[in-house]
């Protein structure tokens, strides 16, 4: 499916089935998640579409990664809300692909079951398990205070400083010695959750956080199915990295690198926030005020995956493995896929400044990194006989994970980059006003742009009906039914 040389156009499929030539037309930009929920809802509508992606594969912050041999995947890889609300769900259910379930809890805090792990110090000591809950238990009760704090404060403030704010007025709360440590540990995870550390995560974006419900769900054969099924069928060009977008009230020209260009009645941006705030793309006429405040204060977090392939399995028979310590930003953990997958494999997952820095790394310093922090809780660990690192941060098609909340701005900024301007739709996990950072909220970001593109366009050509919306009968994905589970 990857095509060799990044500069090449590569199309999937541009059967036009008889449409005439008047036909409506749209360039999605951008081939990840939300882009091609775009596009493939917009082509089953019966419109050209052509997808323009900048690298060489589809998927965008979705990589399913075969170097090891099967499938592993290098960005998204969790299903966060196993339900029929989530909009994704009836697509992965009709695909038969298998989810490994990691927590029935839809928490940030417990995105897997606590039992089903292990923690150790920096020492190698195993940590009680009936410790781990029973901070578990006070990190509850300072997350309520977290609450008080925030409805108490008419200025926002940063999770950590909440944090200090707390323990000053409810000093029972302190913890010493080992539940300290296990504390910093739960800040950790808080800190990946966001993919920011606690002295940026916004306490009014954490409060408001949404999550579905049904807890998580671990895909277990990689989300590459889901991006082909979408892609089906659909012209999209690789290698073909925008740089210039004018609109006009006829419609949009795009230019790419190379300097070709395409026109189309209207255009759907689902690049990554990172790639918006890096000005690659330049807006012919610029963009509002108020959108470009909006690309400017929303912020973009860093998590990386460092994985680790062994010749054979030498950790215990938990889902992940949690590393205690006197911050947060020493504590880590390592995601067993052997439980779900079978296969030997261990996935580091650093997150804010300390993704930051191993992102400034060769990937075998990067790859040590991780396993010097695998040594310090299991010493007899045997070296891993392979290894890949994603690097999110600097890949200039991301320049980033996803998207979180700055302490001190409005939360509704992503609603308000999700907000047309004139023929541009936006859509993508930063533009969810609910469910920024995950991939149903990329998704359905991209269903709703592509129903107010298909409005907006048809009520120019005059041929709107409301009550009889021009979707294809052969659509291989119901947008509305999706659209109504949302």
């Amino acid at each position: 499916m990857e095509s060799g040389n990044k500069s090449s156009a590569l199309c999937y499929s541009s059967s036009t089935n008889g449409r005439q030539a008047r036909s409506a037309s749209v360039i999605v930009i951008g081939g990840g998640i939300a882009g091609l929920a775009a596009a493939r809802a917009l082509h089953d509508a019966s419109f050209q579409v052509l997808l323009l992606e900048s690298r060489a594969r589809l998927g965008g912050r979705i990589h399913t990664d075969y170097s090891c041999g099967f499938p592993v995947d290098l960005g998204a890889s969790w299903l966060h809300g196993v339900c029929e609300e989530n909009p994704l769900a009836p697509l992965i259910g009709r695909l038969g692909l298998p989810l490994y379930r990691t927590s029935g809890d839809n928490s940030v805090l417990y995105d897997h079951d606590l039992e089903s792990c292990a923690f150790f110090d920096l020492d190698g000591k195993r940590v009680p398990q009936e410790l781990v809950a029973e901070v578990g238990k006070t990190v509850e009760n300072i997350m309520e205070e977290a609450n008080k704090v925030r409805q108490e404060c008419s200025e926002d403030m940063s999770l950590r400083r909440a944090f200090s704010l707390i323990f000053e007025r409810r000093p029972e709360l302190r913890l010493e010695g080992l539940h300290f440590k296990v504390l910093q540990w739960y800040l950790c995870r808080m800190e990946g959750w966001f993919a920011a550390d606690a002295d940026n995560i916004s306490l009014n974006c954490w409060a408001e956080e949404e999550l579905l419900p049904g807890g998580h769900g671990l895909m277990v054969r990689g989300y590459l199915p889901v991006i082909n099924t979408l892609a089906k069928g659909l012209d999209v060009r690789l290698g073909h990295r925008v740089t210039n977008i004018v609109r006009r009230y006829n419609g949009v020209k795009v230019t790419v690198e190379d300097g070709r260009t395409f026109a189309a009645d209207a255009a759907i941006i689902t690049v990554p926030l990172g790639v918006l705030k890096s000005q690659s793309i330049r807006f012919e006429p610029k963009l509002p005020d108020w959108k470009e405040a909006a690309i400017a204060d929303i912020g973009v977090g860093i998590e990386n995956k460092i994985v680790l392939h062994f010749e054979k399995v030498f950790w215990p028979n938990v889902e992940f493995l949690g590393v205690v310590a006197d911050s947060s930003s020493s504590c880590s953990y390592f995601l067993n896929l052997h439980r779900a997958t079978g296969h030997s494999v261990l996935v580091y997952m650093p997150c804010g400044q300390l993704a930051k820095d191993i992102e400034q790394m060769s990937d075998e310093a990067a790859a040590n990194f991780a396993f010097m922090q695998l040594k310090k809780i299991l010493p007899d660990a045997s070296s891993p006989i392979r290894y890949v690192v994603s690097h999110w941060g600097t890949d200039i098609n991301s320049l980033g994970s996803y998207s979180c909340g700055v302490v001190g701005k409005p939360q509704d900024l992503f609603e308000k980059l999700r907000i047309p301007v004139d023929n541009l739709f936006f859509a993508g996990e930063a533009t969810s006003s609910s469910y920024q950072g995950s991939l149903h909220g990329a998704f359905a970001t991209g269903l709703m742009a592509a129903e107010d593109c298909r409005m907006r366009v048809l009520e120019r050509y005059g041929e709107l009906d409301l009550f009889h919306p021009v979707m294809g009968e052969e659509a291989s994905i119901s947008v509305p039914l999706l659209i109504t589970r949302m």
